[in-house]
């Protein structure tokens, strides 16, 4: 029988935030959920994904971790199969998010707020420059001299853009910057959907010592949308290979960047030493080049994050605050940007390093996308089926599909017939499906369907070996839209754009509620961010 975790105060908490130790405060509810009202330094680690998420969230089994919810009973549940898991210095914190909130301390809504919190604060105190959606409307309908840089993922960029933007993701501006920009006379545009990402763009930019003119866009492809221009859907415009000149330039300004922040860059022999260190201090290696040159080849034990992304999601990378960061490029520039804004943000230890400086010494490269671990589960413990068995079952009307994949990604597209449910309330799920037919789990790897069916809810249940992505490698169709919810999908954070009804309504309230995200820093002790002015 589980033992209860021990409770933690607010108080204790508050105390620990500010002790200068490790500390990872974990929150159990799913996303929407979480992002309705929480702890500022929380990360959300849902009860459905955790044994898929905490071995590169919290790798450290004996870091301090306090886990909440908001009286839902999820945060106890963490702990109990954390503890499990091998992690022994786990508490729950007393009340919850109730308890945090009646001891006097502050409550946020939304996701990633301490990264978003941390781009208004470097608006205020660098003064980053803007302009407005008309004035941008102006300069493209009179063929002015000005480049638009759109600093999200390309995925983004290609979903919603402003007409002429080039896709440059943000750890990618500095370093494409001089074989992109026309002349030192071009006006340059930083923007992204809403705030965060221009306002480190641009001011990235400015901080490496470009000459030209640099801006963000105020409030994105949202102020656009609201003015009542069309936005572009499916745009490809990207940047070019780099220069020799190109990359002499970036390199001049990531050092004056390096300068600025003290950012320290060490050897492989240096990070073989702190991984060594793995039983007393939390290192995180992350790898900031592209998702496609990380798999063309990194280094062993590495893991992605497009520079850009790791800023503006850093709770959903490092959950410990206090741990050590040691970031990974190429060449060091992408790094040297990345770091900075880390440093700035809180993470005082903080390094670079090049993988084009250890020529042998860092060894082999590892090809492919970083596969996290499951913990706690066993493949060989679970029954499978093949796609090609399950599509004749399914043609038969002898199985029923139950898809663990997040709502978001379910809507994109699953296997014709299957329904979606949380692994959390599988139980519930359940009692909504066709009777008397197989059931199988699938997930888009396979590894959470397989933790699904190890939580021994539905025993019988099968695996889609290899999950839904052995579906699609097998030539067989997916079927698109939320069509059959046995669960609700509360799992997911909705930005304003993918809200339908009211769009404009939620865009216009997410950008008040990003705005002043300023004013409440300005009264909470909890935040660690230092803005470091050119």
């Amino acid at each position: 029988m589980n033992q209860p975790k021990p409770q933690t105060s607010a108080q204790d908490l508050k105390a620990w935030l500010h002790d200068g130790g490790e500390i990872a405060l974990l929150d159990a509810r799913e996303e929407w959920t979480f992002g309705k009202r929480h702890l500022l330094l929380a990360s959300c680690v849902p009860l459905s994904r955790m044994e898929l998420m905490v071995d590169d969230l919290v790798p450290r089994r004996d870091t301090r971790i306090v886990w909440c919810d908001d009286g839902e009973g999820l945060a106890e549940t963490a702990a109990q199969r954390m503890a499990v898991l091998g992690y022994s210095n786990v508490s729950v914190l007393a009340g919850g998010v109730k308890g945090w909130e009646a001891a006097g301390y502050r409550i946020y809504s939304g996701v990633h707020v301490p990264s978003k919190a941390f781009a208004e604060v470097v608006e205020h105190e660098a003064g980053t420059p803007y302009v407005t959606a008309e004035q941008i409307k102006e300069f493209i309908d009179t063929n002015a001299n000005v480049v638009i840089y759109d600093s999200r993922s390309y995925e983004e960029y290609n979903n919603n853009s402003i007409p002429t933007a080039i896709s440059v993701p943000g750890a990618e501006l500095v370093y494409r910057f001089t074989d992109l920009t026309p002349s030192e006379d071009t006006l340059v545009i930083v923007n992204c959907g809403g705030r965060t990402r221009s306002i480190i763009g641009a001011q990235s930019l400015i901080n490496a010592g470009f000459k030209n003119k640099i801006v963000s866009m105020k409030d994105g492809t949202m102020a656009w949308h609201l003015a009542g221009y069309d936005v572009v859907n499916g745009a490809t415009r990207r940047p070019p290979d780099v220069s020799e000149k190109g990359r002499q330039a970036a390199f001049e300004g990531a050092a004056r960047v390096r300068q600025l922040c003290d950012v320290q860059e060490i050897d492989f022999a240096t990070l073989e030493q702190w991984r060594g260190e793995a039983a007393t201090k939390t290192t995180y290696v992350i790898d900031v080049r592209t998702p496609e040159e990380y798999e063309a080849g990194h280094l062993a034990g590495v893991r992605s994050a497009p520079g850009g992304q790791l800023v503006q999601e850093t709770d959903s990378h490092m959950a410990v605050w206090g741990a050590r960061a040691v970031i990974v490029d190429d060449n060091g520039v992408r790094a040297t940007m990345t770091a900075s804004w880390l440093k700035q943000m809180g993470w005082a230890d903080v390094a670079i390093l090049k993988m084009d400086a250890l020529g042998g010494s860092g060894g082999a490269l590892v090809k492919g996308r970083h596969v996290p671990k499951a913990l706690g589960f066993d493949a060989g413990t679970v029954g499978s089926i093949s796609a090609a068995d399950l599509k004749q079952a399914l043609d038969a009307g002898t199985a029923v599909v139950v898809d663990f994949a997040d709502s978001r990604s379910y809507g994109r597209g699953h296997i014709p017939g299957a329904w979606f449910s949380t692994r959390a309330r599988l139980g519930q799920a359940l009692a909504k499906l066709p009777k008397g037919r197989t059931l199988v789990f699938t997930s888009p790897d396979g590894a959470l369907a397989g933790l699904a069916t190890a939580d021994g809810i539905a025993p019988e249940a099968k695996v889609l070996a290899g999950g839904t992505e052995a579906w699609v490698a097998a030539g067989l169709p997916l079927e698109q839209g939320h069509t059959h919810m046995a669960d609700e999908a509360d799992d997911v954070w909705l930005s304003a754009r993918e809200r339908g009804q009211n769009r404009e309504d939620a865009m216009r309230e997410y950008l008040a509620w990003e705005i002043d995200l300023v004013n409440q820093m300005a009264t909470d002790d909890d935040h660690r961010f230092q803005v470091a002015v050119p």
